[in-house]
């Protein structure tokens, strides 16, 4: 062989080999996935049964991938396409094929903050915390209206909606709904300590009917500084054995949660939500309360209040009185300045 032709031969077989040293660089490290001016994660969702074809499906749907046909080689070379496994799996901007690949074939998946506040019937809770997970909100619903799985945590399937205390928390998405519940109970528990639990007693209140309660002031007021004295306004009604006569229990009793003021044939409804009817606490929660109103209740200010209407000036507080005629007369300003709004719209 002349030397000419071993030269060229060996041009040839570098070159080849840096070409193909390149590409297979390209295929495994080059960023491949949410590559277009992207800078947001995505959360790959892959249900129990998905495959191959489904994951790319829903890659190539939301246009989170560039190049298939580098993708689906490596997902050949690395057997994938018979290890696909269900889970959330956050895809990063420019994240390499064997990066995202390796990820997937683990089932590494990564769990997602769920935050749930401000709802008001447990049906919007198993709708709207439900639909966050791979089970969806048949399965939750099952398991919150089944009264012996309420039992276990000390509720029935009205007040089994205490169990779920507002916060951010992280879980998977293939979590089994019972396993939230566990979890659920777990952090129920490290919020009902031994301290709270002594100031509900000291309350003459159980954690559930804090609970209730805490409900009650949250829809009457969202002031924080102001919580407490509400609270201890229906905690004084309750020792005297007044009716709590709160608006929020009859709206929720009515279900209609578009109304902004009662009116006296609404207060009559035969309902035991309704406490312009019945004396004491509702059967359970009008709301979901923030744990930071929950201690609002069991921190309730001592006084002698027992009637609270909003300000006449409208900055988001109550006016609070002792007495009926005080009350009387403080409702009246309220009105006087409602009408003179009305009148300046």
């Amino acid at each position: 062989m002349s030397r000419n032709l071993q030269i060229g031969l060996f041009l040839t077989v570098s070159i080849l080999l840096t070409t193909f040293t390149f590409y297979f660089w390209q295929v495994f490290r080059s960023p491949n996935l949410l590559v277009q001016d992207n800078d947001k994660t995505f959360a790959l969702l892959i249900p129990k049964g998905a495959t191959f074809e489904s994951v790319m499906d829903t890659l190539k749907t939301h246009k989170v991938i560039n190049d298939e046909t580098s993708f689906r080689f490596l997902a050949k070379m690395m057997k994938y396409p018979e290890r696909v496994k269900e889970g959330r799996y956050e895809i990063k901007p420019k994240m390499g094929n064997r990066e995202a690949l390796v990820k997937l074939r683990s089932g590494s998946q990564d769990a997602m903050p769920v935050t749930f506040n401000s709802m008001r019937q447990k049906s919007d809770l198993i709708q709207r915390l439900g639909s966050k997970f791979e089970f969806g909100p048949d399965a939750l619903g099952k398991l919150l209206n089944d009264p012996a799985t309420c039992r276990k945590f000390g509720f029935d399937t009205t007040t089994i909606v205490c169990l779920f205390l507002p916060n951010t928390y992280e879980f998977f998405w293939t979590i089994k709904p019972e396993a939230l519940l566990e979890r659920m109970g777990t952090e129920y528990k490290k919020f009902w300590n031994y301290e709270r639990q002594a100031k509900a007693k000291a309350l003459g209140l159980s954690q559930t009917q804090t609970q209730i309660l805490a409900s009650i002031v949250a829809a009457e007021t969202n002031k924080r500084d102001e919580q407490p004295r509400v609270a201890g306004v229906y905690l004084n009604r309750l020792k005297r054995g007044i009716k709590l006569e709160a608006d929020p229990t009859v709206i929720f009793a009515l279900r209609d949660f578009t109304i902004r003021r009662l009116l006296n044939k609404q207060l009559t409804v035969d309902s035991p939500y309704n406490t312009y009817r019945y004396t004491g606490l509702p059967p359970g929660p009008i709301n979901l309360p923030a744990p930071a109103t929950i201690d609002a209740v069991l921190n309730a200010e001592q006084h002698d209040y027992l009637y609270f209407v909003v300000n006449a000036s409208f900055n988001g507080y109550h006016t609070f009185s002792k007495t009926l005629a005080e009350h009387l007369a403080n409702a009246r300003l309220y009105q006087q300045a409602l009408t003179r709004m009305q009148i300046m719209k």
